[in-house]
């Protein structure tokens, strides 16, 4: 299978000119010549990534976090970036990122993150529908979906605690614990610009990462609801990666060929540890029956 005929695949799905204008999507190593027999998925490019495709001797790693998303002017191994870049074309692994235009996309990141926590997929919308002429039909920010069963905001996060990978953060909550919830919004990575729109959709709680002090206040201040769930940025992620590896396998074999996909069980993220964090307020993270994770 050529690298091309892999991303030609890959952008029918996640078609790269419905990506944010200020992103910077796609091949960014590699000839789209070469043949591709064995692929890394990860959230992102970093030394630890990198070094494991080429030890995988992989073909491809593909990422979501573009690599060079803000300028630099220099590759020198003297930086991460050139020892990430350096060490893929040494070792003869192409590098390509699919980023927004896979957050929003059906099969993407926010939709993997929606059914990991027990959403029903008959039930998914876009949390904000896309207006890209070329986006594909339901393709859109974030998910809105229900539960089969409501269940507490405390038993919703121990589930979200253990349909992600563990992180030195779990799952932070806003809300009353004993409240019931059944219609959740969520958006993979940051996602505090979107909660008007998770109050506009009058869900009971909203699951997304990264959110900021002062907007997680304000929101709060002005209702009770929707309650908020906080997990760590890559954690939120992640959970697109298995379904990806799926999609690529279908896809080759599709065209007759055999397609080797790994998912990367590296943590990076950013947070090691965590110290004195009150255990009333920490109890939801925990799960003694979560799934088998990146270590």
């Amino acid at each position: 299978m050529l690298l091309s005929d892999l991303l030609s695949d890959l952008e029918d799905r996640y078609p790269p000119s419905t990506a944010a204008e200020w992103d910077a999507v796609g091949l960014l190593v590699g000839d789209p010549a070469r043949e591709v027999h064995r692929v890394l998925l990860a959230v992102e490019a970093t030394e630890l990534t990198a070094a494991e495709a080429v030890e995988l001797d992989a073909d491809l790693l593909l990422v979501h976090h573009p690599l060079l998303l803000r300028g630099v002017t220099t590759i020198a191994e003297t930086t991460a970036k050139g020892r990430v870049l350096t060490g893929l074309v040494r070792g003869g692994c192409a590098l390509y990122a699919a980023h927004t235009n896979a957050d929003d996309a059906p099969g993407g990141v926010s939709e993997a993150l929606a059914l990991a926590v027990g959403l029903e997929l008959a039930t998914l919308r876009p949390l904000v529908r896309s207006t890209h002429p070329e986006a594909l039909p339901g393709s859109g920010t974030g998910r809105v979906g229900v539960l089969a069963e409501p269940v507490t905001l405390d038993a919703f996060a121990r589930r979200v605690a253990a349909a992600l990978p563990a992180t030195a953060q779990g799952v932070r909550i806003a809300g009353d614990r004993d409240a019931l919830v059944r219609t959740v919004a969520v958006c993979g990575g940051s996602g505090d610009s979107f909660l008007p729109a998770a109050r506009e959709a009058g869900v009971d709680v909203y699951l997304t990462a990264d959110l900021r002090h002062h907007p997680a206040t304000d929101f709060r201040a002005h209702a009770e609801t929707p309650y908020l769930l906080d997990a760590a940025h890559w954690a939120s992620e992640w959970v697109w990666l298995p379904g990806l590896a799926d999609q690529l396998r279908a896809d080759a074999e599709a065209r007759g060929a055999r397609l080797e996909v790994h998912v990367s069980t590296a943590r990076t993220d950013a947070w090691t540890a965590s110290v004195g964090a009150d255990p009333a307020a920490t109890t939801a993270t925990e799960a003694t029956d979560r799934p088998e994770r990146p270590a």
